[in-house]
Formats: C-alpha cells, structure tokens, sequence
C-alpha cells in the first residue's frame, strides 16, 4: 500500500526517470546525512568512514550463496574475503579454526536467530531464558522459532541475574519431574554489551546457574559488546572458549560497514545437516542462502586496513571518549552512569528538542549516548552546553 504523504520527487511512475531525477535525490540524501552525522550520538553504528574507494564494486551483483567454505556454481562471490573475515573473528573468538562454523550474516538479528535455531534443534523442548535488557529481537526469534520464552530478572547493573535464572531452570524442572517428564534443558540469550546500559552477562556463572535444567546451549549477543570485551583491561568471558555456544557480532557497528551486516559462529558439530542445492554445488546452512557479496567485500577491507592492532586502537579510542562524556556529563549535572569499560553512557533524559537534535536513545527517564568512532569531545561539549543552557531556563 503506498504511502500518500511521499514525496512526488520520489514516486515511481510509468515513464523512466531522467538521470537528473534520479540524481537529485540521492545528492539531497547524502547532504542531509553528512549533516547530521557529528550528531547522532545515541546509536552504535560508527559513521567515521569512507567507502567510496569500493565503489567499483557496485558494478555488478556479488551474491555469496550458500556456505562460505566453498563457490558455488554461480561463481560471482566474494566468498575468499568471507572466509578470511569468519578466520579473523574465529580467531579472536578462540574458537578450533578447523571446527568452527560461521558466515556474514545480513544482521546482528540474522545472528541472534541462527544462535538461538541451533539451540532449538539441539534441545527442542527447552524453554528460552532471556532477561528484559536483551535485545528485543530475541523476542521475535522466540516466536518465530515457537520457543517458551522465559524472562530472567536483571541485576542492578542491567545483566541477567544468575541467581534468578537458576530459580527459574530448579521450578522448570519440579514440574517436569511432577508430570513425569524429562529434563527439557535450557537455551539461553544472553548479552555482552546491552542495548541501553551495555551491560555485559556472565557467561560461565549463567551456565552453572542453568544446570538444573540438563543440557544448555548458550547464545551471547555480543553485535556491540564482543568488539569491546576482546579488547578491554577487565577482558569479561564472552567468547567461544568461554562459555558461548555460539556468537553473533555486528559488521556495522563499531567497525562502521556502511551496509548492515554481522557474523555469527558455532562449533562445526552443532550445526544442523545441510540440504544441497544441487543447481548451486554448495552446501548450505545459512538461514538465508544468498547473502551480500558486497558485505564481506566491506568487511574484509575494513579488518584488512585496520589489522587487529587497529580494532584495539579504536576500542581503546572509544572508551577515551566516554570516559570523558562521563566527566562532562558530571559537570552538565546530568547524573551520567557508565559501566566499566563500557562506550555506552547514559543520563537524565532531556526534553524532547535536544533528544532530536542529538539523535539519542531513550527509555523511561533516561538517555544514552554510545561513544562510536565518529563522536569527538567537540560533540560532547556541545550536546552538555545544551544540556546546562536547557537546564538554566527550567
């Protein structure tokens, strides 16, 4: 159905478009994006980089379909970039190279369903433990996967109360043995690097918490957080060897890909039997089949310049930057909260007008920033002289 508050200049009509018609819109977009870019402060993508030295890549279609150990019969993939990408992240995720099954996903969601599919097939009468801070995705992933959801308190810091979880697994598993059933086990959500608090779970003390309900396959949504943790002095457990049966991390957050993509691992051996499209050659366990091409391309050439000194730098870089934002909002009296080693700093929720303005997220009372690559101290100063000028004229 279409919308009829669209703009005329962009209605697709009968007759082709003129390259001025085609062109002027798209020039206008860039502009107003460019615009706004030193101010989205409230979302964790990084908007520091320039890709357009890939443009030569648009001219024409990359499609990696299928799994990325091998091209399928189409042959117009990028799947050797893809491949060095999933080593690169195997690696920092400890995970066996030779065992280790992952690809580039269209998602950190995308990630987070496959994680949770492969629980569900590993377990298929486990409830689904998650806690009201993980990403609301997890939530449609249940529903999808038709899972019995199970929402574990938080802690004060926003992670997912072991202890809860725990009473949780001990009363499922009462019933079961009341009604004569097995243990169901638990498939477990869990979260390195929340959405509003970047709060990060603890892997190893959720999984001893869970075993009152058998057999566990535990998902960490590390799409911010996994980035942050293999580079942080206090190095949380969030890893394949640290108590994640598989992982999902973002392409587009904090490495800046400018098409919205992920990765996602699992050990090769808890991987579902992969039909084989006899027309493509390859096998294929992703959930989608045809991929982007073009995101591996990207991704590839990002973790190519930047080496993994350089995505420690900038890990690094980020955390500078919001411990500063700390300081400064302390000064703003704008009571700011900031985990430790977390990029994500949250304060009192300003009026509406400067939420706008500074592209923040918010939640009930409160407000957050997340100190992304392409947000300076200039920025910061800016949005907490906002801040005091607003709260001078209450």
């Amino acid at each position: 159905m279409s919308d009829p508050t669209s703009r005329r200049d962009l209605i697709i009509g009968e007759a082709p478009g003129t390259d001025e018609q085609v062109h002027a819109p798209v020039r206008e977009l860039l502009a107003r994006l460019h615009r706004q870019k030193p101010r989205v402060l409230g979302f964790p993508t990084d908007l520091a980089n320039d890709f357009s030295e890939a443009g030569a890549l648009l001219s024409m279609l990359t499609n990696n379909a299928g799994d990325p150990a091998r091209s399928d019969a189409a042959g117009n993939d990028t799947k050797p970039m893809e491949r060095a990408v999933i080593a690169w992240f195997t690696a920092l995720a400890e995970g066996d190279p030779h065992r280790t099954y992952g690809y580039v996903t269209g998602s950190g969601s995308e990630g987070i369903l496959f994680g949770l599919y492969t629980g569900r097939r590993r377990l298929p009468r486990a409830p689904l433990y998650t806690c009201a801070e993980a990403h609301y995705s997890i939530r449609k992933a249940a529903c999808l996967l038709r899972m019995d959801l199970v929402e574990v308190a938080c802690r004060a810091d926003g992670s997912m109360d072991p202890d809860a979880l725990h009473a949780a697994c001990r009363a499922r598993r009462r019933r079961d043995t009341l009604t004569g059933r097995r243990p169901r086990g638990a498939v477990i959500a869990a979260t390195v690097g929340s959405t509003i608090r970047g709060a990060v779970d603890d892997l190893p003390a959720l999984r001893a918490a869970a075993a009152p309900a058998g057999a566990v396959h535990l998902h960490n949504d590390a799409a911010l957080g996994g980035l942050i943790a293999a580079f942080s002095p206090s190095r949380p457990a969030w890893n394949l060897d640290q108590g994640a049966d598989s992982l999902s991390i973002s392409g587009h957050k904090l490495l800046g890909c400018p098409v919205p993509c992920g990765i996602v691992l699992t050990p090769a051996r808890l991987v579902a039997p992969a039909p084989v499209g006899a027309y493509l050659g390859t096998d294929d366990h992703t959930l989608g089949c045809s991929r982007s091409g073009l995101a591996a391309a990207l991704l590839w050439m990002r973790l190519r310049r930047l080496g993994t000194s350089g995505v420690r730098d900038l890990v690094h870089h980020c955390q500078d930057t919001a411990a500063y934002a700390h300081t400064a909002l302390t000064q703003a009296q704008a009571h700011p909260e900031r985990l430790p080693d977390a990029i994500t700093v949250t304060f009192d929720r300003p009026p509406q007008e400067i939420s706008a303005r500074w592209h923040l997220a918010t939640q009930g009372g409160r407000a957050h920033l997340i100190t992304m690559p392409h947000v300076t101290r200039h920025a910061v100063d800016a949005l907490c002289a906002d801040l005091t000028r607003t709260g001078r004229n209450r």
